[in-house]
């Protein structure tokens, strides 16, 4: 029964003068507060989101080396990077670079993304569609890459009467940092998402959205796309991933503080529309521990997941945020997650 614990935040800035977090460069330098609190309450890793063109996390690669350079078990990661905004082959020597820098420690999220505030922020960034393309096939397409580059593959043609003399060989990049590959996560939506996950030989990041709301309760519809990929990785083949992780935002109540944020939260799933599709996401748990602890035991898609990992309101500050992981680290511990 033994799982992995990381949070997961957006690292929102802004909103008034008075907030823990006023702006873009405070979230940055606090999330390496946050990684360091995560490390000392006994959680695994320290995930953030990525967006662009908003008040929240943007640029991961310098954050994530640094996060990993003042930490020295934590894993670092992302759910997930936009992949819309990308150049495969230049994130490919980054994502090699911080993970020689954390030492093989990096998980990385990467995916179509979700609805970004600007228009056209893909044109600002210098990537347009080919006639009769998409997104998604794009996106796949920059992803398929970016994996094969981090093998350590060929791809560049050597200089003619260079140092490689062998016309036949290609120049991989550089840093190639072993074991990467079998790291990466793909963030999925839907069922048809984490099968083709499954198929592509990634790890799969179940999205906090799901697109093919059924009417059943959201962990019951997550664990189903869990299960189904775990039975597509079986028979795909692949060696490379084969990993399941889920989002759940959870509040032990054992302060006075947490019962005015959380004592009240409303539970249940929520229901909307998103790009179009009927999504559901799930609840918030709160409640005093033994409350969340039974939560977490009766939620389907946790017990399937070899990750879990929690939204945390960083916008509350850092020391908030300790000890909102100290809180869930005990109950991980108590329910055999953890030692």
């Amino acid at each position: 029964m033994s799982k992995k614990i990381g949070f997961l935040t957006f690292g929102h800035s802004g909103g008034s003068s008075n907030s823990p977090v006023p702006t873009g460069a405070d979230a940055v330098r606090q999330m390496l507060d946050l990684a360091v609190a995560a490390e000392e309450s006994g959680f695994d890793g320290a995930w953030m989101r990525v967006h662009h063109f908003g008040n929240s996390l943007s640029a991961p690669f310098p954050l994530l080396a640094a996060m990993a350079a003042k930490t020295t078990t934590l894993e670092v990661g992302t759910g997930v990077i936009d992949m819309r905004y990308e150049n495969p082959l230049y994130m490919a020597e980054m994502a090699g670079a911080t993970d020689a820098i954390s030492n093989g420690r990096l998980q990385l999220g990467i995916s179509r993304g979700s609805p970004e505030p600007a228009r056209d922020g893909q044109h600002q960034f210098g990537y347009d569609l080919e006639p009769g393309n998409d997104w998604a096939n794009e996106t796949r397409e920059r992803a398929a890459r970016f994996r094969h580059a981090i093998t350590g593959a060929g791809l560049a043609h050597p200089v003619p009467g260079g140092p490689h003399h062998d016309a036949d060989e290609r120049l991989p990049i550089n840093p190639i940092s072993p074991g990467l590959e079998n790291r990466i996560w793909w963030g999925a939506g839907t069922i048809g998402a984490g099968l083709w996950t499954a198929a592509v030989g990634m790890n799969l990041l179940s999205s906090t959205l799901l697109l093919e709301d059924d009417g059943r309760p959201f962990h019951v519809l997550q664990a189903d796309q869990l299960r189904q990929y775990k039975d597509a990785y079986a028979a795909s083949g692949h060696s490379t991933g084969g990993k399941t992780a889920v989002t759940r935002s959870a509040f032990p109540i054992t302060t006075d503080k947490d019962e005015i944020y959380f004592g009240r939260r409303e539970s249940g799933d929520s229901v909307g529309v998103l790009d179009g599709s009927r999504a559901r996401s799930g609840p918030t748990y709160a409640g005093s521990p033994e409350e969340v602890a039974a939560q977490f035991m009766a939620d389907e898609a946790i017990s399937e997941a070899d990750y879990v990992l929690f939204a945390l309101p960083n916008q509350l500050g850092v020391d908030y945020n300790a000890h909102v992981m100290t809180e869930i680290a005990n109950i991980a511990r108590e329910i055999g997650w953890k030692k």
